[in-house]
């Protein structure tokens, strides 16, 4: 350890102090004197000022500490616990062909598995100038591909825990030298759904380890689990608890439920913005919205729980290279992703857990740039969970109300929109009739039917006839009219229940099988 931290030249915290402040000043890349294949990845991606986090907790890492590492999103976590991975690492590196002198030295775990490819591409970014191999495995994909990666051998494994388990299982992945443990998200990787796999994965690591928790939030339940996986750990938290970046504008609109697509436009509009995620609740909804909005003139993909792998990566892919305008998503998106100038968020639906507002919001604004946050509040239950997000941020949050201009088009009257019944109607529109049912067939405005009565004003009344009824009557076949009339039987027939049995044929029973006549060459004697 002591040869580590002289060639940094940087001194290791105080041992009597398990947790840091944010007093620490902020260094530039250069200080660090990373390993010369280190220092000129990062130069080359044009980093120069450390973060906070990365200030704090890159010493930290340096010296083999385990560490609790809370920060907001955007502020460089991946760097913070990657760079001093690599530089640890690099006394393993090798040329070597054989796979038995790559073993996985590193595991980072992550929740979801467009984080894991985000992360697994800045570490091939950073160790590209070293003989150190990353590998990235998640669900979704065909395992084949993964196998043959794993079976040539990696120092760096980044993985989502279901599919890291099915490789244990299937004896690709064998975790015995395991040296570094990295949770990015923890607060998500320690929650209820994936504590028993990430108890699994856990299992097969030795022991003696350092951990590395990282996350933008931290729950005292969530720190009370992490204390179990860590040894004596340090924690660096450099902002408050829960906090959201101050690079953030925040809007809260109190905006009804049929007016949110109107206001969004509106903002759009008034804000010149170019790009932005929507986030919804659920995944219907997703692809719901998704189609409203492109059939509105807006270039739009939709990302969810329900689209395969490859449409997720390509959604993501189209949407950094500013092909879409607009990426409504649900919180599968929320966690990490980093993608660069994207200047708004759209909470189109309040998010049912509060931390999940943090980590939506973190999108926009990242590595210091100035971003908007826009959230639409509809009915009581959104009250209720704005007061959630309130408790949480420990702000006071003021409705807004939305102004619309007034030359502006109302979108809620133009094109059709699938309401959720079984007819399509004109949004606005009074859709009475009988069970929910819209009350014209093809949904005509009012306007419409004004113009439809004006000309026909001169026709004769006629009597009221349903909703249902026939504009045209066909003509009865006459056969259907006639009575029913028994077919002719001769009286001498007996009845079809007391005619005889047809006559077996075989003598033999029906269950036995006759024996296969097969040509013989041979005549038996």
């Amino acid at each position: 350890m002591t040869d580590l931290n002289t060639e940094l030249n940087i001194a290791a915290p105080a041992e009597t102090s398990n947790e840091l402040n944010s007093q620490t000043p902020i260094m530039a890349f250069a200080q660090l004197q990373l390993a010369a294949p280190l220092a000129r990845a990062v130069a080359e991606m044009g980093y120069e000022s450390m973060t906070p986090i990365q200030a704090q907790a890159i010493p930290v890492v340096i010296t083999g500490k385990d560490v609790m590492g809370a920060a907001q999103t955007g502020t460089g976590k991946t760097a913070a616990f990657s760079l001093p991975l690599l530089h640890r690492l690099l006394k393993h590196e090798n040329s070597s062909t054989s796979p038995a002198r790559h073993p996985v030295r590193a595991l980072v775990l992550l929740p979801t598995r467009e984080l894991a490819d985000q992360v697994a591409q800045q570490i091939k970014l950073y160790a590209k100038y070293t003989n150190l191999r990353s590998a990235v495995v998640f669900g979704g994909m065909d395992m084949k591909p993964q196998t043959l990666e794993l079976k040539r051998g990696v120092e760096i494994l980044v993985a989502t825990p279901g599919r890291l388990l099915d490789h244990i299982e299937a004896k690709n992945a064998v975790l015995n030298q395991v040296e570094y443990v990295v949770l990015d998200e923890a607060d998500r990787m320690l929650d209820i759904g994936f504590l028993p796999d990430l108890q699994r994965i856990l299992s097969y690591l030795p022991k003696q380890r350092t951990t590395l928790l990282f996350s933008a939030t931290f729950s005292p339940e969530i720190k009370r689990l992490a204390s179990s996986y860590l040894q004596n750990p340090v924690t660096i938290e450099v902002a408050r608890a829960n906090a959201t970046a101050s690079t953030v504008e925040q809007h809260f609109y109190s905006v009804p439920e049929d007016e949110k697509r109107h206001a969004l436009h509106q903002i759009l509009k008034a804000r010149g913005m170019k790009q932005a995620f929507v986030f919804v609740n659920s995944k219907l909804g997703c692809a719901r919205l998704a189609r409203t909005l492109e059939r509105e003139g807006l270039k739009t993909t939709a990302l969810h729980g329900d689209k395969s792998q490859d449409e997720r990566l390509k959604a993501l892919e189209s949407f950094k290279k500013g092909e879409v305008d607009l990426l409504v998503c649900t919180d599968v998106a929320a966690r990490g992703l980093d993608i660069k100038d994207v200047p708004c968020v759209f909470n189109f639906d309040i998010p049912f857990n509060a931390e999940d507002y943090i980590h939506r919001i973190g999108r926009t604004g990242r590595a210091g740039a100035a971003g908007l946050a826009v959230s639409f509040v509809g009915g009581n239950n959104d009250a209720r969970l704005v007061g959630d997000i309130e408790k949480l941020i420990k702000t006071k949050i003021e409705l807004e109300a939305v102004e619309y201009d007034e030359d502006a088009p109302d979108i809620r009257k133009q094109g059709r929109i699938n309401d959720g019944r079984r007819m399509y109607s004109h949004e606005g529109e009074n859709t009475g009739g009988d069970n929910g049912r819209s009350g014209g067939r093809t949904g005509r405005s009012e306007s419409t039917r004004a113009a439809r009565d004006d000309t026909y004003t001169t026709r004769a009344p006629q009597a009221p006839r349903s909703n249902y009824a026939r504009s045209t009557q066909t003509p009865r076949d006459p056969f259907f009219d006639k009575p029913y009339e028994a077919p002719a039987v001769a009286e001498s027939a007996a009845p079809s229940w007391e005619a005889s049995a047809r006559p077996v044929a075989r003598s033999i029973s029906a269950n036995i099988k006759p024996k296969l006549k097969v040509a013989a060459l041979f005549k038996s004697a």
